[in-house]
C-alpha cells in the first residue's frame, strides 16, 4: 500500500476509535482535578505559574511576587547590551578548523577577539518584564516578612488556570486570585480583605533592568535605577501607562484597575517602583499588561479570569488523553500526575511563537536562549497528543531562518542549509565549540514535516515543508565526507555528538548521528515521491553508503572506534539507543539494539544523566517488548529525573522541561503504540498491573 493511503487510513483509524469510545470516554475534568496542585509555602526555586506559551508570570504562596522575586517573562523579551566602543558584529572573523583538508570557518570563540567573543555569547539575553508583589504591612507599620504570615494556602486550579492564593496577616484573612489572558501578555489579580481598607496592602510594580548571567533564576537588577527608565506616558483614572526603556529595548506596561485604587511613583523621580494603593475598600481588582506596542484595550480581571476559564477548559478537552485510574501497581497515580502536571507546564511555558529554552518562561538558564537539538524534545509530544497547533507555530522559525542558515552552510563550501545550535528570536550562533560542531539538529525539520504529513496528508503540507526538507537533505548528503579508501560516507570529524563529552577532532560515525541521517535522508527521498519529484540522486547515494552503526562485543557503541566505552564513557546521554525508540530504527538491528540496552541498564551512570534521557529509555524498551522496564524509566529514581509539587522537573538546570515534554512523547508513544506495532497500549505491561484507558492519541513513526 502506498504511504500517503496507509496514513489516512491510519489517520481515520485513529479518529473512528476515537469517536466509537464517545461512550465511555475519560472525564477529563475528574482526570485533571485531583491532580490539583496545592502547596501551604514556598519554593524559593518553585513557583507557581500562569501563562499563556507566550508569555508566564511565577508567583509564591501570596499569589503575587511578594516574598521570593519570580520572573515575569515573554517570548519578545530581548534585551542586548550595547557593544564595547569600537567594536562590530560583522568584524567578528570565525577561526578555521582543518576538515578533511579545508580550512573551514566555525562559530567558535576568536582569541584574537576575547570581547567580541564574549559580547555575542551573551547577547541577546532574555529580561524580566516586571516585578508584582504585595506591600505588606504590620498593625504597627512595620513591613511583613514571610514569617508573619500564617495559614497559608494555595491552589492551582488547572482546570481554569486560575490561582487561588489565601492567608492571615495580624490574623485577618487575605483572599488572592490570579490568572492569564489567554491571547494577550497579561495577567488579572483580585484581592479581598479587610487589611485593604486598613491601609495594610497594597501592590507594588518594580522594574528592574536586564542582567548578565548565563543562568540566572531571578533574572534582572535593581541597583542600576540610572540606567533604565521608567516614565509614566499616560494616566486616567483607573489606569496608567508606563514606558520603559532599556537601551535599544523598548516596552510599554498598562495597569487597569475598576476599583477604588490611587497609583503613586514610590520614592524619587528615577526610581523604578510604582504603587498601587487601595482606598476605602476591601477588594482590589486589577490587570496588567506587558507588551512591544501601545496596547489602549485592558482586559479586566474578571474578564481574565473569564477568558482563563474558556481556554483551559477547551485545551482539556482536546486533543489527547490517558487515565491510570484503574491500575493495580501502586504508582499509577504518581506517573499520572507527572503527566497532568506536565501538560499544564508545558501549555504555560511551551506553546509559543518560538522554541522554548530549556527552562521555558521560568527562568534563564544559556541566557534564555532556545538549543535547536531540544526542539525535537520539547515539541513532539504536541503532534503525538493531536494538540499540533502548539507545537506548529514555533516552527516557523525553520522558514525564517531558512536564508540564513544557507548563508552559514555556504560560508563553509556545503550546500543546503546548517541549522544553528543556540540562539534568540533571529538567527546568530553564539560562538562555542560544541555549538559550531553539533549536528543531531540538522534531521530534525525533517522529521518535523513528517509528522505534519502524518497529521495533514495533503499537497499543502507538501509545499510548505518542500523548502526546508530540500534545504537540510541537500546539507545532510554534502555533509558526509566519502572515505575512498573504505568506499563509505562518514560523519565527523570534527563534530560534537548528543552526549557531548568526547573529543569532537577525533569522533567519527557517531551511533546516533548515522541513524538519524539514515532517518532523514530516506524520509527526503520519500518527501520528493510524495510530490511526483525526482529524487535527488546524491541523497540516494549518500544514504545507500552510509557507514553503519558502530558496533563491539556485539552491542552499539556511542562511535566509531571510541576506547572503553563502557568504562569511561557510560555517563551523559545514552544516545546510541535512541535510535530505536526516539527513532524507527533506520540501520538498527534489534537484537543487537536488545542487547545494547541491557548493557546500558546494567551499567549507566544514572546519577550523570539528564531527564530527557529516561523517556528515551523508555521507548528504547517500549520496541524492545519490555513495557515493564519502560514504566521503571519512567518512575526512575534518579535524582535526574524526579517532578515537584508544581510538577517543575530535574534533569538539567532546574526547571528542566525537556524532562516534562519528553515524558509526554514517550507515554503518547506507549499508549498508541508506533508504526508496526500491535495491541492496545503496548508499551505498558498486559500482566494486569496496569489498565490504561487512552483515547486521541496517535502512533509514532
Amino acid at each position: 500500500m502506498k504511504r500517503p493511503i496507509r496514513l489516512i487510513l491510519l489517520f481515520l483509524v485513529s479518529v473512528f476509535s476515537f469517536v466509537a469510545c464517545n461512550q465511555s470516554r475519560i472525564d477529563r475534568q475528574a482526570l485533571v482535578d485531583r491532580h490539583r496542585i496545592v502547596t501551604t509555602k514556598t519554593d524559593p526555586r518553585s513557583p507557581a505559574q500562569v501563562g499563556n506559551g507566550e508569555f508566564a508570570f511565577g508567583v509564591d504562596i501570596t499569589g503575587l511576587q511578594t516574598f521570593v522575586p519570580f520572573n515575569t517573562m515573554a517570548q519578545w523579551s530581548w534585551h542586548s547590551f550595547p557593544l564595547p566602543e569600537g567594536l562590530r558584529v560583522e568584524d567578528f572573523r570565525k577561526p578555521l578548523i582543518d576538515t578533511y583538508g579545508k580550512m573551514l570557518p566555525y562559530d567558535i570563540p576568536n582569541p584574537e577577539q576575547p570581547e567580541l567573543s564574549a559580547w555575542l555569547a551573551a547577547n541577546p539575553h532574555r529580561f524580566n518584564l516586571g516585578h508584582i508583589g504585595f506591600k505588606l504591612l504590620r498593625s504597627d507599620g512595620r513591613e511583613a516578612t514571610a514569617e508573619d504570615l500564617s495559614d497559608t494556602y494555595q491552589e492551582v486550579d488547572m482546570w481554569t488556570g486560575i490561582i487561588h492564593s489565601r492567608f492571615k496577616l495580624d490574623g485577618v484573612p487575605v483572599s488572592v486570585k490570579t490568572a492569564c489572558h489567554p491571547a494577550l501578555d497579561a495577567i488579572g489579580v483580585t484581592v479581598e480583605s479587610p487589611l485593604l481598607r486598613k491601609g495594610q496592602v497594597s501592590v507594588f510594580l518594580d522594574f528592574p533592568y536586564a542582567e548578565s548571567g548565563e543562568m540566572k533564576e531571578y533574572v534582572g537588577t535593581y541597583d542600576k535605577p540610572e540606567v533604565h527608565r521608567s516614565v509614566i506616558q499616560d494616566e486616567k483614572k483607573g489606569s496608567v501607562l508606563i514606558a520603559r526603556k532599556m537601551d535599544e529595548t523598548h516596552y510599554y506596561t498598562s495597569l487597569r484597575w475598576n476599583t477604588r485604587a490611587g497609583f503613586v511613583r514610590d520614592g524619587a523621580e528615577a526610581s523604578h517602583r510604582f504603587e498601587l494603593i487601595p482606598e476605602d475598600t476591601e477588594e482590589l481588582s486589577f490587570s496588567c499588561l506587558f507588551s512591544q506596542e501601545e496596547l489602549v484595550d485592558i482586559p479586566t480581571a474578571s474578564r481574565i479570569f473569564n477568558d482563563s476559564s474558556r481556554e483551559w477548559r477547551a485545551f482539556w478537552q482536546s486533543g489527547a488523553a490517558i487515565d491510570l485510574s484503574g491500575s493495580k501497581d501502586p504508582r499509577w497515580k504518581e506517573l499520572e500526575r507527572r503527566i497532568v502536571l506536565s501538560q499544564y507546564l508545558m501549555k504555560v511555558n511551551e506553546a509559543g511563537s518560538l522554541p522554548p529554552q530549556e527552562s521555558g518562561l521560568v527562568n534563564n538558564g544559556w541566557y534564555g536562549r532556545f538549543h535547536f537539538e531540544m526542539i525535537w524534545w520539547h515539541g513532539v509530544h504536541y503532534a503525538l497528543w493531536n494538540r499540533w497547533p502548539l507545537f506548529e507555530k514555533s516552527l516557523a522559525v525553520y522558514r525564517d531562518f531558512l536564508p540564513t542558515s544557507q548563508m552559514r552552510a555556504q560560508k563553509q563550501g556545503y550546500k543546503g542549509a546548517r541549522w544553528p545550535k543556540c540562539t534568540a528570536d533571529f538567527d546568530r550562533e553564539w560562538p562555542h565549540i560544541i555549538h559550531a560542531t553539533l549536528i543531531w539538529q540538522q534531521p530534525h525539520p525533517i522529521y518535523f514535516a513528517d509528522l505534519d504529513y502524518r497529521l495533514h496528508p495533503t499537497r499543502e503540507t507538501l509545499e510548505k515543508w518542500e523548502p526546508v526538507v530540500s534545504a537540510t537533505a541537500d546539507f545532510m548528503a554534502d555533509y558526509a565526507h566519502y572515505d575512498e579508501a573504505q568506499d563509505r560516507y562518514v560523519l565527523g570529524p570534527p563534530v560534537f555528538i548528543v552526549s557531548e563529552n568526547t573529543r569532537p577532532e577525533i569522533t567519527l560515525n557517531p551511533a546516533f548521528e548515522l541513524g538519524y541521517w539514515r532517518y532523514g535522508l530516506r524520509m527526503a527521498c520519500e518527501w520528493r515521491e510524495r510530490m511526483s519529484l525526482p529524487v535527488d540522486e546524491k541523497w540516494e547515494k549518500v544514504l545507500a553508503g552510509l557507514s553503519p552503526l558502530p558496533v563491539e562485543e556485539d552491542v552499539y557503541v556511542t562511535y566509531e572506534g571510541i576506547p572503553d566505552m563502557w568504562t569511561d564513557f557510560a555517563f551523559e546521554h545514552p544516545a546510541l539507543i535512541g535510535t530505536y525508540g526516539m527513532l524507527p530504527g533506520d540501520g538498527v538491528d534489534p537484537d543487537t539494539l536488545a542487547r545494547t540496552l541491557a548493557k546500558i541498564t546494567a551499567t549507566w551512570n544514572f546519577d550523570r544523566t539528564w531527564g530527557w534521557d529516561f523517556p528515551m529509555l523508555a521507548m528504547a524498551a517500549a520496541r524492545c517488548g519490555q513495557p515493564g522496564q519502560a514504566v521503571n524509566f519512567l518512575l526512575h529514581p534518579a535524582g535526574g529525573f524526579q517532578f515537584d509539587e508544581h510538577g517543575l522537573a530535574t534533569g538539567g538546570p532546574f526547571p528542566y522541561f525537556p524532562s516534562n515534554s519528553a515524558l509526554l512523547t514517550a507515554v503518547a508513544m506507549m499508549a498508541a503504540g508506533w508504526d508496526g506495532s500491535s495491541g492496545e497500549a503496548p508499551g505498558f505491561p498486559q500482566d494486569g498491573s496496569w489498565t490504561v484507558r487512552a483515547e486521541g492519541f496517535l502512533p509514532m513513526p
